[in-house]
C-alpha cells in the first residue's frame, strides 16, 4: 500500500462529501449562527449591566431583556439543525463508504484477498469505517463554523480597537490551530499503531474462535490466552498514551485560553488608561473574548482525536484504491461456449514459476482429468481458466476467443467452478445450494442435491432442506459441505465445469455415486476434473499429469 500523508488522507475523505454539499452548507450556516447567538448572550448581559449603570449602549435595557431569551431559543433551534444535519451527512456517507468498500472487495476477490487476514478485514469494514463518523460529523463543519464565527468576533472586538481584534485573532489561532498542530506532531504515528494493533487483535480473536477445537485438543488454551492478553495489553498501552495526550491537549488549550484572557484584560485596561478605549469597550471586549472560545476549543482536541480517524481513513482508502488482479470485461460481443483451450500457458506467482508451457483442450462431452501432487499447479490452472489471474505467457481461449476479450458476465455464466474448500453461509441448506442460481425452484435444488448424493442425508434431518448449516457450515462434515458444493455445480448447469478435488472428502460409496452423476451430466458439457486420486479420474476421457508446473 502506498504511504499517505495525513493531509492527503483528509483531502481524499473530504472529496466524498461532494454529493452532500448542500447539507454541509446548511450545517455550517446553522452552526455559525448558533455559536454567534451563544457568544452574544454574555455580550448582551454586559450591555445590560452598563445600561443599568447609566452608560450609553446600542440597545435600551428593555430591548436587551427581550433579545436575551430570543437568542437562547435561536441557539437551541439552530444547534439542533446543525447536529441533525451533520449526523445525517456522517451516517449517509458511512453507508456510501461501506458500499464502496464492499464493491472494492468484490473487485479484488479472489486473487487480491487470498491470504488476507479475515479478522483484519472485519475490523476495517466495521470499526475503521465507523471511526470516520468523527471526521464527517465533528470535524468538517466545526472547522468552517470556527472560521466564520471567530472572524465575526475578531471584527466585533476590533471595532472597539484594532489591536484588541488582532489579539483576539492570535488567541483563536493559538487555540484552534497551533495547539492541535503541536499535539498532532507529538502524537506521531500512534493512531496508525492503534489501528494496526486493533486489526491484528481482531484477526487473532477470529482465528482463535475458528480453531477452538484444535486449541482444546492440544492444550494450547493457556498459550493463546497469554498471546491475546499480551496483544490486548499492548493495544491498551497505546490507547492509554493517546488518552494522556488528549488530557495534555485539553490542559494546554485551557492554559492558553487563560493566558489570552489575561492579556485581553491587561491590554484593554492599558488602552483605557491611555484614553484609546472607553470603559464600555473594556467590559465588552473582555466578555466577547471570554464567550468566543467555543468553536476553536472544539478544534483544539483534533490533534489527538483525528489520529485514529486518519489512520482508519488511510486503511479504508487503501482498499478503495487497490488495483484488482484482473479487471472485469464488459462491452464485448456476447459469447456462448463451444470449447476451451490453453496454449503454451505460463504463470508465476511471487517470482516462483507455477506453470510453464501448458497446452490442453476441453471439448463438450469430454471429461479431462488433471492429476498431480499438491503444489504442482493444478488449482492455479483452473483459476487461470476462470480468469482470476492474468497469464504471464501463452493464452486461454473460450470459443476461439481470448478470455481477456470475453465479457466477465458471459465467462461466469459459461463456467461452474468448485474449489477444494466449499464456503457455506449461516443459512438453510436450500438457500446455500440456491446461490448457484437464485431463480431455481425448490425441485431443481432437490434434483441437484440428488445428483450430489446429498438428498437422502438432507431428508433425514429434522428440518430437511430448511436446516441451518451453522456458521461456515460448522454443523456439517467435510464431505457434506463438499457435496453441497457439487450440488451448486449441478444447479448452475454451466457448459464448462471446473472441479478442484470434488471428492477428496467423500468415502468410496459416495464418490462412486457422485462420479456416476458427473459422467451422466457430461453429455454436452466440457469438464475439467482436478484430483490427486486415481480413483476419481477413472471417469476421465483424457488425463494430463502435471508435475512441477509442466505436463508430463
Amino acid at each position: 500500500m502506498k504511504k499517505r500523508s495525513k493531509v492527503g488522507v483528509l483531502l481524499q475523505m473530504l472529496g466524498l462529501v461532494r454529493p452532500l454539499t448542500g447539507h454541509m452548507c446548511l450545517a455550517v450556516v446553522a452552526g455559525t449562527f448558533a455559536f454567534l447567538a451563544v457568544q452574544f448572550i454574555p455580550v448582551l448581559g454586559g450591555y445590560a449591566l452598563l445600561a443599568a449603570l447609566g452608560y450609553k449602549t446600542p440597545f435600551p435595557l428593555g430591548t436587551i431583556f427581550v433579545l436575551l431569551p430570543l437568542l437562547v431559543l435561536f441557539r437551541a433551534v439552530l444547534r439542533y439543525i446543525e447536529q441533525k444535519t451533520n449526523h445525517y451527512i456522517a451516517f449517509t456517507l458511512l453507508a456510501i463508504i461501506r458500499d464502496k468498500v464492499f464493491q472494492a472487495l468484490r473487485r479484488l476477490c479472489p486473487a487480491k484477498l487470498e491470504g488476507r487476514d479475515k479478522g483484519d478485514l472485519v475490523s476495517l469494514i466495521t470499526s475503521d469505517v465507523e471511526l470516520l463518523e468523527v471526521f464527517y460529523a465533528h470535524t468538517i463543519s466545526p472547522i468552517c463554523i470556527a472560521i466564520l464565527t471567530e472572524t465575526v468576533m475578531c471584527l466585533f472586538i476590533g471595532s472597539f480597537n484594532p489591536l484588541l481584534g488582532l489579539l483576539a485573532l492570535v488567541a483563536f489561532l493559538a487555540v484552534g490551530v497551533l495547539v492541535p498542530a503541536v499535539v498532532s506532531k507529538i502524537s506521531g504515528a500512534i493512531g496508525d499503531d492503534i489501528r494496526y494493533q486493533s486489526g491484528e487483535l481482531s484477526s487473532f480473536v477470529f482465528e482463535s474462535i475458528r480453531g477452538l477445537d484444535e486449541t482444546i485438543q492440544f492444550g494450547e488454551g493457556k498459550r493463546r490466552r497469554a498471546q491475546m492478553d499480551a496483544m490486548s495489553d499492548e493495544l491498551a498501552a497505546a490507547q492509554g498514551t493517546l488518552s494522556k495526550l488528549t488530557g495534555c491537549n485539553t490542559a494546554i488549550s485551557y492554559t492558553v485560553i487563560l493566558i489570552f484572557d489575561v492579556l485581553m484584560l491587561i491590554s484593554s485596561l492599558y488602552l483605557y488608561d491611555t484614553g484609546a478605549l472607553d470603559f464600555s469597550g473594556v467590559v465588552i471586549s473582555v466578555l466577547a473574548l471570554l464567550s468566543s472560545y467555543g468553536p476553536v476549543a472544539a478544534l483544539a482536541g483534533l490533534g489527538t482525536t483525528l489520529q485514529s480517524t486518519v489512520a482508519a481513513g488511510s486503511r479504508v482508502l487503501d482498499i478503495l484504491d487497490e488495483v484488482p488482479e484482473t479487471v472485469d470485461v464488459a462491452g464485448e460481443e456476447s459469447t456462448s461456449f463451444t470449447e476451451a483451450r490453453c496454449d503454451k500457458l505460463s504463470f508465476s506467482y511471487g517470482g516462483t514459476q507455477v506453470l510453464k508451457d501448458i497446452s490442453m483442450s476441453f471439448e463438450p462431452g469430454k471429461i479431462v482429468g488433471i492429476i498431480g501432487k499438491s503444489g504442482s499447479g493444478k488449482s492455479t490452472l483452473l483459476k487461470l481458466l476462470m480468469r482470476f489471474y492474468e497469464a504471464d505467457g501463452g493464452a486461454v481461449s473460450v470459443s476461439g476467443r481470448n478470455i481477456n476479450k470475453i465479457n466477465t458476465k458471459d465467462l461466469r455464466a459459461m463456467e461452474s467452478y468448485m474449489t477444494q474448500d466449499t464456503d457455506l453461509f449461516h443459512d438453510s441448506i436450500m438457500n446455500n445450494v440456491r446461490i448457484a442460481r437464485l431463480d431455481a425452484t425448490d425441485e431443481e435444488v432437490r434434483e441437484a442435491c440428488r445428483k450430489a448424493a446429498l438428498d437422502e442425508f438432507i431428508m433425514m434431518l429434522p428440518e430437511g432442506y430448511d436446516t441451518l448449516v451453522g456458521e461456515l457450515g460448522s454443523t456439517l462434515s467435510g464431505g457434506e459441505r463438499q457435496r453441497i458444493g457439487l450440488a451448486r455445480v449441478f444447479l448452475h448447469d454451466a457448459p464448462f465445469v471446473l472441479l478442484d478435488e470434488p471428492t477428496s472428502n467423500l468415502d468410496s460409496l459416495n464418490e462412486a455415486v457422485v462420479l456416476k452423476a458427473l459422467k451422466e451430466s457430461s453429455d454436452g458439457k466440457a469438464i475439467a476434473l482436478v484430483s490427486h486420486r486415481a480413483s476419481t479420474l477413472r471417469i476421465a476421457d483424457d488425463i494430463y499429469s502435471v508435475e512441477n508446473g509442466r505436463l508430463s
